[in-house]
């Protein structure tokens, strides 16, 4: 038994919110309502910064493509909760189907941690060495960074998934989870796993934290210049051109913060799944609408857009 354990690839039962099912439906319909904003405001992000000359700079080179990132992130996991949540059973996924997405839910979450600390870097090279921004922000340099977060969250997920699922699993293992995270299928794993977890929480360290950190210095340099500066409305300018993506990092950081460095003993099955889908459904929905809401550049060129769709009387 134990040899075919090890051969057979088993599929894994996703428990979901089939254990809450009074709360199924109303889900249902508040998941799908988030993901379609979703959808609207990162494909607008997108096509505005792709169409207007004014958001041609790097910062929106950056945002575009978080956007994208965004897009790809809730496409991978939504569309499967929103099935499961039709069912009042767990419903299986395959081996393969849970490496997959285990697999780009890395990548996608490891590029945009690498995304938003490039955003933070141009906001430093464009406040405080403005002399040497055009060579620090070029369109290579820029695109170098893109394809170099990209480049890690493969190399990051290929390393991850190749450990999680080598390791030999039960005959019929049961996720406490709606999507195939990290930590609730490694807890699965039946032997092998302490290698795995000083993996994942070396990662964690090193791509929450240390980007965390390198955001934090980026910033503490801006606001020293921006408290250099002699004329108020000379801050309250420089300022607003970083609330946006500063709230944005606080959105991202601190729920991956408290999903993966907080201690799991004394975590319910419950928390985890609401935290998840906090940072799974309800953060990509917040992005373009703090962007677009706190950004008068981002919000100018949605309304040169819409006077342009609109005919004059």
């Amino acid at each position: 038994m134990a040899k075919e354990n090890q051969t057979t690839l088993p599929e894994f039962l996703l428990l979901g919110f089939s254990d809450l099912r009074a709360l199924q439906c109303p889900l249902f319909w508040v998941v799908l309502l988030v993901y379609l904003v979703t959808l609207l405001g990162n494909s607008l992000i997108i096509l505005l910064t792709q169409a207007s000359p004014a958001l041609h700079s790097p910062m929106y080179f950056f945002l575009r493509h978080i956007s994208v990132v965004e897009l790809l992130y809730t496409t991978d996991i939504v569309p499967r909760t929103l099935a499961d949540l039709t069912s009042p059973h767990p419903r299986a996924i395959s081996f393969q189907g849970c490496a997959a997405q285990m697999y780009v839910f890395i990548v996608l979450g490891i590029s945009e941690c690498c995304l938003l600390t490039a955003m933070a870097y141009d906001r430093y090279a464009a406040i405080c060495r403005p002399l040497h921004y055009s060579a620090l922000m070029s369109r290579r340099a820029c695109v170098a960074m893109v394809g170099t977060s990209w480049l890690i969250g493969i190399v990051t997920a290929t390393t991850h998934s190749t450990l999680i699922f080598t390791l030999p699993f039960p005959s019929h293992p049961i996720i406490p989870h709606f999507l195939c995270d990290i930590l609730p299928v490694l807890r699965l794993a039946s032997a092998g796993k302490h290698r795995s977890e000083i993996s994942v929480m070396t990662a964690t360290v090193v791509f929450i934290m240390v980007p965390f950190s390198l955001i934090v210095t980026s910033y503490a340099c801006i606001l020293s210049a921006i408290l250099a500066m002699a004329s108020t409305q000379s801050r309250h300018k420089v300022f607003s051109t970083c609330s946006s993506h500063l709230l944005v990092v606080s959105l991202f950081f601190g729920t991956a913060s408290i999903t993966y460095i907080r201690p799991h003993a004394g975590s319910s099955v419950t928390t985890d799944r609401v935290l998840s889908l906090f940072y799974t459904v309800l953060t990509p929905m917040l992005n373009p609408i703090i962007y677009t809401l706190r950004n008068k550049e981002v919000t100018g060129a949605l309304q040169h857009m819409v006077k342009r769709q609109v005919p004059s009387p």
